[in-house]
């Protein structure tokens, strides 16, 4: 943005934050705001409560000024700023509550950061923030380069330098920030800290304004539904796409996480301790200000849920209407066939292109059926005079795996490796096929196993033929290599 006459001008006349600095009330909006709201990470309070602590802050300011320092009522003074032509704050109804709330406006935070910033500060930190200027450059050109040579001679140098740091720690020669390294750094800290939670407003602004846009759209819609969500959708997509967007999902991921969570609590109780960060005297809730990032993070999560359910019920009410309008034309036919019922009128009242009708009469489809039975009667079993022959019982080929187990295990203690056909060569298969599949089967479940798809090799076996004699067998299949494990 260019600071010419004209954007200033138009800045000087429009914008809520320039407002409020040039109000005649700024000392007291800005005083109370930052008290009530920014202070304490308020995000939303109710009229009333809201009301009674401006009438105490009123109260106490007319015991030192007067009666007549501010005639109004304290709920008066509130809507009074929440007007649209003030936009200090910002009025509204939540979910499930007839009760009015007020939320600070994204420019009436930033008024307040810019006033807290006029203060005058016994200590002035440079070398902190140049620091992470140079670090965010490095990051910019590292991030950014794209010849692996020049990345991998980057990372070789910064292994380096900690392989070096590391031998002086071991050596005894541990360097240790002074107190004023300590203060520089804690300073920066809280301002980003504070920095980000006004960030977060914004974001919450923007994602509203854009609900806002929804719901105008949807009240003065009157064309397809495709159409609008198309046009909804496409918005939504681009916030969530934007740099803005994407940041600030990058940093939801990141701090939605447990162990970054206790990460931080562990570092800010150990900053806190030490004795220079001490006399600083830090406010009371930067030791908790990763959870006031969740709150606020949790409150834009919540705006984006809002224009998702504000979808749903569009969606649901458009249907809703679809079938009402289809039941209104269903009745206006209905209405009409009964008045002309008794005087139809002359000539082709209506006609249809190819008529066609199934035509299932009563007497053709099929009669009930009922499920049969069956009735088992307590009849003695009578023994049966034939002789079965009950040698094929006991005729069934039962493989011991067991026995294919050790032989696979001490085959693997001389080498590392074997193959299928070399057990085999070592101990030939006296049970054919069904002892070669169950190889195959401690191949995928006790055992390690590769396939050499390249390669194949015959198993052979002697099976007996149908009239007694011996048959030689083969089996061509891709080389099995067993494998022993770590």
């Amino acid at each position: 943005m260019t600071l010419d006459f004209a954007t200033l001008d138009a800045l000087r006349t429009h914008h809520p934050a320039w407002r409020l600095l040039r109000s005649d009330h700024a000392a007291l909006v800005a005083s109370f705001l930052h008290r009530v709201f920014v202070a304490p990470n308020v995000r939303v309070m109710a009229a009333a409560d809201l009301a009674e602590a401006l009438e105490d802050e009123l109260y106490a300011l007319r015991q030192q000024l007067g009666d007549a320092a501010f005639p109004k009522a304290a709920i008066d003074y509130l809507n009074d700023w929440a007007a649209p032509d003030k936009g200090w704050l910002r009025k509204f109804y939540g979910a499930g509550t007839d009760e009015p709330q007020f939320d600070l406006t994204p420019a009436t935070e930033k008024a307040i950061a810019w006033l807290e910033q006029l203060s005058q500060r016994s200590f002035v930190g440079t070398e902190s923030r140049l620091l992470t200027l140079f670090e965010l450059l490095k990051q910019m050109s590292e991030g950014s380069e794209a010849d692996p040579a020049r990345r991998v001679a980057e990372l070789q140098r910064r292994r380096e330098e900690i392989d070096g740091e590391i031998a002086r720690v071991l050596a005894g020669d541990v360097p240790l920030l002074d107190d004023t390294g300590l203060k520089d750094r804690f300073q920066q800290f809280t301002q980003l800290a504070r920095d980000l939670l006004t960030d977060f407003r914004e974001v919450e602004h923007n994602f509203r304004q854009l609900d806002r846009r929804v719901r105008e759209r949807i009240a003065l819609w009157d064309g397809a539904k495709g159409a609008l969500l198309e046009q909804i959708m496409g918005e939504r997509d681009a916030i969530g796409d934007s740099d803005q967007g994407r940041s600030f999902r990058a940093f939801w991921d990141f701090l939605m996480s447990s162990r970054r969570q206790e990460e931080l609590t562990q570092l800010l109780d150990r900053v806190l301790a030490l004795p220079p960060v001490a006399d600083l005297k830090p406010d009371a809730r930067t030791r908790r200000v990763h959870y006031d990032w969740l709150e606020a993070g949790e409150h834009t999560q919540r705006t984006v849920a809002q224009l998702s359910q504000q979808l749903r019920r569009f969606l649901d009410d458009q249907a809703w209407l679809e079938n009402r309008r289809i039941m209104d034309i269903l009745h206006g036919i209905e209405s009409k066939a009964l008045a002309v019922r008794h005087a139809p009128p002359p000539g082709e009242v209506m006609s249809i292109a190819e008529p066609a009708a199934a035509i299932e009469l009563a007497m053709e489809r099929p009669l009930y059926t009922p499920a049969f039975k069956p009735v088992i009667a307590e009849v003695a079993l009578e023994q049966d005079e034939d002789e079965v022959d009950s040698s094929v019982l006991y005729g069934q080929v039962v493989v011991d795996q067991a026995r294919l187990a050790r032989h696979i295990r001490q085959a693997l203690q001389e080498r590392a490796q074997v193959t299928m056909r070399e057990l085999v060569e070592g101990q030939p298969l006296e049970q054919g096929l069904a002892e070669l599949v169950a190889y195959l089967q401690l191949g995928t479940e006790a055992f390690k196993a590769v396939v050499d798809e390249e390669r194949v090799d015959l198993i052979g076996w002697d099976a007996p033929g149908k009239d007694g004699s011996g048959v030689r067998r083969q089996a061509r299949l891709p080389r099995v290599i067993f494998v022993r494990q770590s």
